[in-house]
């Protein structure tokens, strides 16, 4: 029988120009929605991100997929898994991928905050998103190294 998953984790919600924010206790109790991140350049989204990693000991990176009705990968989907992938290969963290289909929705209504656009509602459906893993997983992964990334604008917003 293998050790259980880490709980000290992130959530993260991203969006093109806001990333929600959670976080929960080491025993994976509490669930807590932190400030959101508004996007910057991938350099200074690393950094901020990194500090709070280190803050609050996280030992895992979960990052919502909005899929389809139909499970499909949307889009959004897929710049969701590349931000993810990479930042996890850079904060040395496994990284967990939850399904987020609707879950702005479902914040939005739990928390009364349709139309928020101060990262109040981002944050609310990235602590859906870390309950979600909390209760179903699945157990974070080691990101693959891949080569460096060195091509014009390599500092450039991750797609």
């Amino acid at each position: 029988m293998g050790s259980p998953p880490p709980r000290s984790a992130l959530a993260l919600d991203v969006g093109r120009k806001r990333i929600g924010l959670a976080g929960c206790d080491p025993l994976g109790l509490t669930v807590t929605p932190l400030p959101a991140l508004r996007r910057g350049r991938y350099s200074a989204d690393l950094s901020q991100l990194r500090e709070l990693v280190q803050r609050r000991m996280v030992k895992a990176l979960v990052v919502g997929l909005p899929l389809d009705a139909q499970q499909k990968p949307t889009e959004q989907a897929l710049h969701c898994r590349r931000y993810g992938e990479r930042l996890a290969r850079h904060l040395e963290l496994p990284l967990a991928l939850v399904n987020e289909y609707a879950s702005t929705w479902e914040a939005g209504e739990r928390h009364g905050l349709h139309g928020d656009r101060s990262g109040a509602l981002d944050s609310a459906a990235a602590a859906l998103l870390l309950e979600q893993w909390l209760e179903e997983g699945p157990e974070p992964a080691p990101v693959a190294v891949q080569a460096p990334d060195l091509g014009p604008g390599a500092d450039a917003q991750a797609s």
